[in-house]
């Protein structure tokens, strides 16, 4: 049973892995550090907001993670910030 979930989980991380590919590495970088390093503690909740900021198009991204512009999604604003400021 435990090998099942890490199975899916693993699955699951691939095809997440494949949606934080941009057109752009320094995105790519922000968004796949954020997957490695919270992905797996993060509650439902934040996950979701997560998917949320991938449907985002890449220039929008690049703008909110530069700082130029802010989302209007606060959650979304709160995520950025945090992706932003992981240790590289």
């Amino acid at each position: 049973m435990e090998t099942e979930v890490m199975d899916v989980d693993e699955a699951e991380l691939r095809k997440l892995r494949w949606r934080c590919r941009r057109g752009m590495r320094e995105l790519d970088q922000l968004l796949e550090r954020w997957l490695e390093q919270r992905w797996r503690q993060s509650p439902t909740a934040q996950r979701e907001v997560f998917l949320r900021l991938l449907d985002s198009e890449d220039d929008r991204l690049w703008r909110w993670f530069l700082g130029q512009e802010a989302p209007g999604d606060v959650k979304i604003a709160a995520l950025v910030e945090q992706i932003r400021s992981l240790p590289h």
